[in-house]
């Protein structure tokens, strides 16, 4: 199968939301912070108000809407809330690429292909991955969040960790209200502030949504027709090629050196060279295309050779994962079966204080990791790989159960 779009079936983004939205509100300054939800949060919320005021917002809307707002200390749970565990590959696809999500994609695929033709001819981004990023971000609209948009921005507007931001973000919502896309009392999202069928946060909802039923407004929440031609919008803004899929599947040959899976691109042709196939062990096709290689669980699970869309999908969420969970769902509902290598399921949940004391051994041993931080980043994975080159192992730089003991003589859990 070649790489075009109609050669989706066999396999198709970095959500810069911080990037996409700086500068957008300019006269939106960080807020003083409120240590607590009482008279501190109330004299936040009042200069907030005049922030807003100076930057657009009409002070009906700033007074109306601001004087409801209130603490809420679930959402500071939440953005302080980090995962005890990392989330292994395998794992996170599984949940979220699933016979049953597939299968309903399929059904909504048809129910509303002629409002999904449309959004394709005037963006170019095929159904599928309209549909797929549905079905991640609200499993296809039937979970918007609960949480009060207003209040839940104003908490963390008024809290020093990402004040500024959120300041921002609170002062697109507040010109959203004052727009008449949606009412106060209406608008409900996500803690952090994402809303709607595709989940936009207020500031990328100013830039990038549209009006796609032709009512006067852009309704995210209640319009589907606005839903699906924003997200188009959005996608085509971040530089979609509608020539080519997300990227697909392939095999790699024996004794492959997987130094190249370090964010490199390489023209079709020279993975061709270094024996890389598609995933049936046919050779790649001969096109003109730029393509990294994606390696998510090690040597043992599948790789991925991306295209140009697959870092156009990470501008929408900035994760690997994420954008082959899009690309991979996308497939699957345009027909394509699963995977021919799927991930290992046996593979380790890693804490924090794993990777930390993962870091520090290689560091210990001459193998830089960097500033031991518990990430699993670029600069830890480069160390993997020189320790297992050095130890003759298969230098994939993925931490293997084997890898961290052999490092760390710790059990993973």
């Amino acid at each position: 199968m070649h790489n075009k779009q109609s050669g989706i079936h066999c396999g198709q983004r970095i959500f810069q939301r911080l990037a996409l939205t700086a500068g957008l509100l300019s006269l939106a300054l960080p807020a003083a912070h409120a240590d607590s939800s009482g008279d501190g949060f109330r004299q936040c919320v009042d200069r907030l108000k005049h922030q807003a005021i100076e930057a657009g917002v009409s002070e009906q809307t700033a007074s109306t809407v601001l004087a409801e707002v209130e603490h809420l200390d679930r959402v500071i749970e939440l953005d302080r809330r980090q995962p005890e565990f990392t989330t292994t590959f395998a794992d996170y696809l599984n949940r979220r690429v699933n016979d049953d999500r597939v299968g309903k994609g399929r059904e909504l695929l048809q129910e509303h292909q002629d409002l999904l033709k449309r959004v394709t001819r005037e963006t170019g981004v095929p159904a599928p991955y309209l549909v797929a990023f549905w079905g991640l971000e609200t499993n296809f609209g039937s979970y918007f969040g609960k949480m009060p948009v207003p209040s839940s921005l104003a908490t963390l507007a008024c809290d020093p960790r990402r004040s500024s931001f959120f300041t921002e973000q609170l002062t697109a919502a507040l010109r959203i209200i004052d727009e008449g896309a949606i009412t106060p009392a209406q608008m409900e999202g996500s803690w952090a502030g994402a809303m709607g069928h595709v989940q936009f946060m207020p500031t990328v909802f100013l830039r990038h949504a549209v009006d796609g039923d032709g009512d006067g407004k852009r309704d995210l929440w209640n319009s589907l027709p606005d839903a699906m031609m924003s997200a188009g919008n959005f996608l085509q803004d971040l530089g979609w090629d509608p020539d080519y899929r997300w990227g697909r599947e392939v095999l790699l040959p024996a004794n492959f050196d997987y130094a190249l899976a370090d964010g490199r691109r390489l023209g079709l042709a020279e993975w061709n060279r270094l024996g890389v196939t598609d995933a049936f062990g046919n050779p790649l096709a001969d096109e003109p295309i730029q393509a990294a290689l994606v390696v998510p669980s090690g040597h043992r699970g599948p790789a991925f050779l991306a295209y140009h869309n697959f870092n156009v999908i990470m501008g929408w969420n900035r994760s690997e994962f994420y954008a082959i969970a899009v690309g991979h769902l996308a497939d699957r509902i345009a027909g394509a079966g699963m995977l021919q290598n799927p991930p290992p399921e046996d593979q380790p949940n890693l804490s924090r204080d794993h990777i930390l004391a993962l870091q520090q051994s290689l560091n210990d041993q001459g193998f830089d990791s960097g500033e031991p931080d518990g990430i699993m980043g670029p600069a830890t994975r480069a160390a993997i790989r020189d320790y297992q080159e050095a130890n003759r192992r298969v230098a994939d730089g993925y931490p293997s159960e084997e890898i961290l003991n052999a490092l760390t003589g710790k059990q993973q859990d």
